[in-house]
């Protein structure tokens, strides 16, 4: 969400905003409605001001005429305030949906497109292998090593289930572990979180998956949300709270289950681990000083925190800057991880890095009270340190062998006990 002051002080940048975002917005209709909503605001205020001052004298008449006059007066005048008050409650709706509508502006390096096809390739690191053999795919691999169950994920899980198994579920744990390791060692700075994945709406309200995001998410019968991250839980532990500047910025490593409808990709990546509904989801969070420099500095740590733990694997990527088109309503800026995946000789997404200046805490309330005392919201930034199973695929198919066996990456293989090879059983 952004200050209406600064809407109406920047109309033509909020539509330009729109328009590289691809997003459809009015901004006219949403000063219409503020301008409304100030007037009745002005017309209740100076109700209840009267109101206030008619009770004020009540005690003082002792002539019964005038107090019965006055008390008549009164009644009308509750009467109007009532009615007010039922437009303002109407106008008040009509403006906070559009509030939740206006887009926020991104930065001037974000690139112009319509779609992930228009993204930007800003870097690229390691040696794509090369093999002597036409490469296999992760789900005919993992199948021929027992590592996976997709055929029985399904039956118990319908659409998209899995069942990760031996080496398989093996994998994963150690990549859990070299991902806490790694924070560990290098970025003590972070503290780590394990966070709820079942949320409440106004979390989701608050980080910007909703209104937009509801056909992708699922929600349970007691209206309350599955997220698809640990920044929306992360971010909702800091709402309405007030932090030391001394304490920013604020970084965490957070952890939890993610769920996600895949409602816009029914067709896409139907088998196997790239998009599944069910997944586990190491998020890096930061809340820092409501500056535009500090922003762009976590931003890109964040991002070679995410590339520490590629390079760590030994897996091929590139960065590409998101395009308008490609950005969510409250980024203002996003880089994209892709990791190679040779079985479709390209690189697939694994991580997304975003920042939203204040957006996402003037909508939770996380502020912080700068030197001059003077309260300030801050500044939000996240991004996925790894995700799991979908960095199983490229960690299997980069690594497989002629005769079908997967090499297991050297920085793994103390948490699978020694192991550097899955063969066939």
């Amino acid at each position: 969400m952004l200050d209406i002051k600064f809407i109406r002080e920047n109309k033509d940048l909020i539509a330009e905003a729109s328009r590289k975002k691809h997003v459809k917005f009015d901004v006219e209709l949403l000063i219409k409605a503020d301008d409304k909503r100030k007037e009745l605001l002005a017309s209740t205020e100076k109700m209840r001001s009267e109101q206030n001052d008619v009770s004020k004298r009540l005690p003082q008449l002792t002539d019964a005429g005038a107090k019965a006059e006055l008390l008549s007066q009164m009644k009308v005048l509750k009467e109007e305030m009532q009615k007010e008050e039922e437009k303002l409650k109407e106008v008040m709706k009509e403006w906070q949906a559009l509030m939740l509508s206006v887009p926020n502006v991104p930065d001037i390096s974000v690139p112009e497109g319509d779609t992930d096809a228009d993204n930007k390739e800003v870097k690229v690191w390691g040696e794509i292998p090369k093999f002597d053999f036409i490469p296999k795919d992760h789900i005919e691999l993992m199948e021929k090593l027992d590592l996976a169950d997709f055929e029985t994920g399904a039956k118990v899980a319908g659409f998209r289930g899995y069942f990760l198994k031996n080496e398989g579920a093996e994998l994963e744990f150690a990549v859990w572990q070299l991902a806490v390791d790694l924070f560990r060692a290098k970025r003590p700075e972070y503290s780590m979180m394990i966070v709820p994945s079942l949320v409440r709406r106004e979390a989701l309200l608050g980080t910007g998956f909703l209104p937009q995001g509801e056909d992708d998410l699922y929600k349970t019968q007691d209206a309350d949300y599955l997220a698809g991250t640990a920044e929306v839980a992360t971010m909702g532990y800091f709402a309405d709270k007030t932090i030391d500047k001394k304490e920013l910025p604020k970084k965490v490593l957070a952890f939890s289950p993610a769920f996600r409808r895949e409602a816009g990709n029914y067709s896409k990546d139907t088998k196997g681990l790239y998009r599944v509904h069910e997944f586990m989801k190491f998020e890096q969070v930061i809340l820092c000083e409501a500056s535009h420099e500090e922003s762009v500095k976590n931003h890109e740590e964040l991002l070679a925190n995410s590339e520490d733990l590629l390079q760590t694997l030994g897996l091929p990527y590139h960065v590409v800057v998101n395009c308008g088109g490609d950005l969510g309503m409250g980024q203002v800026k996003k880089y994209d991880i892709e990791t190679w995946m040779p079985s479709k000789n390209k690189y697939g997404e694994t991580h997304s890095c975003s920042y939203f200046h204040d957006f996402q805490c003037r909508r939770l309330n996380i502020r912080y009270r700068d030197e001059d005392g003077k309260l300030k919201f801050a500044h939000s930034l996240n991004n996925t340190a790894v995700a799991t199973p979908r960095i199983l695929i490229q960690i299997v198919e980069n690594n497989q062998q002629a005769d079908g066996s997967v090499k297991v990456p050297e920085a793994l293989r103390k948490y699978m006990g020694g192991k550097e090879f899955i063969k066939a059983k």
